[in-house]
């Protein structure tokens, strides 16, 4: 009886360390993700009140330096945030998919608070680049660069 209560006990403490270990890993990694984030987002930012300024073309702007900020993003993220080593090309696929879904997020965002509602499009596309970018964290902590289940290594052994 004695041994089954001390694997009980065993049991739950591991699974609790395994949690413990888990909510560690993630906030690491959104902690990295939004230093990447920052970075890459204040200067595209930036760039989008310039650009918008001199030519007046929202929606336009943000097309173009997403796909930057986002080709700068999968590299960054692939190796520093979420230090992936799947396939490139797999990742890069499901990268693709999960950045179409935060763009047509961004783009729906700025066409109805700015073209349906009147808000200033500085002031909509500053809370959008937030949005998305918690969006897109949690599709590419469990999407994109989803850990290699252990089970599926084992099965190969």
């Amino acid at each position: 009886m004695v041994t089954g209560k001390r694997g009980l006990v065993w049991r739950f403490w591991m699974a609790s360390e395994s949690i413990r270990l888990s909510k560690s890993k993630t906030l690491r990694q959104l902690f990295r993700y939004a230093v990447i984030g920052l970075l890459t987002n204040f200067l595209g930012y930036a760039l989008y009140l310039l650009l918008t300024y001199l030519w007046n073309f929202p929606k336009g702007t943000m097309t173009v330096l997403y796909s930057a900020g986002a080709l700068i993003g999968f590299f960054a993220n692939r190796r520093f945030t979420f230090c992936h080593d799947g396939s490139i090309g797999m990742a890069g696929l499901r990268y693709l998919f999960s950045q179409l879904l935060g763009y047509l997020l961004n783009l729906s965002l700025l066409v109805l608070f700015v073209d349906w509602l009147g808000f200033a499009h500085q002031l909509v596309q500053a809370i959008a680049i937030i949005v998305v970018a918690i969006f897109l964290f949690v599709l590419s902590r469990f999407f994109v660069f989803a850990p290699q289940l252990s089970e599926n290594r084992a099965i190969r052994s």
